[in-house]
């Protein structure tokens, strides 16, 4: 906080992580406290998933998180000061992911995802850093949020599963997608994949 302070023109974007992809706890009441107060005031961005900006939105009142409206908790993370609050739907119980972006105090657009199989680990941060990347680049939020998004969905789609877990976007996909990716099959052989 105290950095960014010293960089009012440099956009701060913020994935607020508050549970890894197995429902442990990663913060506690003083970071939450600590995010509130002194990085989102400073924030052009921040990116909760729809179970973050409920719980940050409503961290006073337990009892309201599972009964908000995403609209309602998008207003109370604005007032906390950021330009701007994606909410991202990978959490909610839809047919599509619907990912929402608001400023200005009200919705500005709703983007709507086919939603994929599986569950991922990395889609919040790997979204965050694509809309930090597209912005450096030139492109305006609105613009940066969209084509993000599209990398991320495709990062997403072409995720791949290390183990039992979850699975992790593949980022490198568009390296491959030029032409047929050649896989050593581990006998000495080459074959195109």
């Amino acid at each position: 906080a105290e950095i960014m302070a010293d960089y009012p023109d440099v956009p701060l974007l913020i994935d607020p992580i508050l549970t890894s992809g197995r429902g442990d706890d990663l913060t506690n009441d003083d970071m939450m406290d600590a995010m509130i107060e002194l990085l989102f005031p400073q924030a052009t961005l921040i990116t909760p998933n729809s179970l973050e900006a409920r719980r940050i939105a409503f961290a006073d009142d337990v009892d309201e998180v599972a009964l908000t409206s995403l609209d309602e908790a998008a207003a109370r993370l604005l007032a906390m000061g950021s330009e701007y609050v994606l909410i991202t739907g990978t959490h909610e119980r839809t047919l599509e992911v619907t990912n929402t972006l608001y400023g200005d105090s009200k919705m500005i657009k709703a983007y709507k995802w086919e939603r994929l199989p599986g569950s991922y680990h990395g889609s919040g941060c790997t979204l965050t850093s694509a809309i930090a990347a597209c912005m450096a680049h030139g492109l305006s939020m609105e613009e940066a949020i969209e084509e993000a998004q599209e990398y991320t969905w495709q990062t997403l789609k072409n995720g791949f599963r290390p183990g039992m877990g979850q699975f992790i976007p593949d980022r490198m996909f568009w390296a491959r997608d030029e032409e047929d990716a050649v896989v050593n099959s581990g006998d000495g052989s080459v074959k195109a994949h």
